[in-house]
C-alpha cells in the first residue's frame, strides 16, 4: 500500500492543524493505521492509532485530549486533527499502516508501510 500525508504547515502555538493520510494500492480495511512523529535531534516516537473499523483508538501521553485520530474507510484517508498546538509538538509527521483486525500497535516496528513525513512547525 501507497501512503500520501499531506497538511503540515506553520502554525502558532495554541492553533490548529488538520494532517490527511491517503492510501492506495491495497484495501483500506485491512489495516490499523497510526500516526507517527520525530522532532529534530529525536527519535520517532508513536502520536496516534486507530483500528480499521475507527472504533478504537490510542494517544500518546503527550498529545492526549488535544489531539484526534479519525479515519474515512469510503475515502482511503486518515487524519490527525491537532488541536492547542505547543512547540514541543514540532516535528515530521509519519502515517504508517499495520497490517491488522485487532488493536492497533503503538511500536514502529509493528507497522508494514510509511508515508513520506509532514512537516509540523509550531513557533512560540
Amino acid at each position: 500500500v501507497q501512503l500520501q500525508a499531506s497538511g503540515g504547515g506553520l502554525v502558532q502555538a495554541g492553533g490548529s492543524l488538520k494532517l490527511s493520510c491517503v492510501a492506495s494500492g491495497r484495501t483500506f480495511e485491512a489495516y490499523a493505521m497510526g500516526w507517527f512523529r520525530r522532532a529534530p535531534g529525536k527519535e520517532r516516537e508513536f502520536v496516534a492509532a486507530i483500528n480499521w473499523s475507527g472504533d478504537s483508538t490510542h494517544y500518546s501521553n503527550s498529545v492526549r485530549g488535544r489531539f484526534t485520530i479519525a479515519r474515512e474507510n469510503a475515502k482511503n484517508t486518515v487524519y490527525l486533527q491537532m488541536n492547542n498546538l505547543k512547540s514541543e509538538d514540532t516535528a515530521d509527521y509519519y502515517c504508517a499502516a499495520e497490517t491488522s483486525w485487532g488493536t492497533p500497535s503503538l511500536q514502529d516496528y509493528e507497522y508494514d508501510y510509511w508515508g513520506q513525513g509532514t512537516l509540523v512547525t509550531v513557533s512560540s
